[in-house]
């Protein structure tokens, strides 16, 4: 159940980094990494790798997209 959870808060963020590579909405990312994280913890309670998987995987593209905007430098 946990990983449900986990894969549903995993799909809410990577829908909204997808939204965030629009140019001038990069900012969102800093909203993002912080819910994938949560995600990523409820992952990581389960049993199941696929939700801590796919939390972690739009932790790594947040962190892309904001070096890359110049957020983290």
């Amino acid at each position: 159940m946990l990983n449900l959870v986990s894969i549903f808060i995993g799909a809410v963020a990577l829908l909204l980094a997808i939204i965030a590579f629009v140019p001038l909405l990069g900012w969102a990312n800093w909203l993002i990494i912080p819910l994938a994280l949560v995600g990523a913890g409820i992952g990581v309670i389960s049993k199941q790798k696929s939700g801590r998987n796919l939390n972690l995987l739009v932790i790594v593209i947040g962190i892309l997209r904001l070096m890359l905007g110049g957020g983290i430098i």
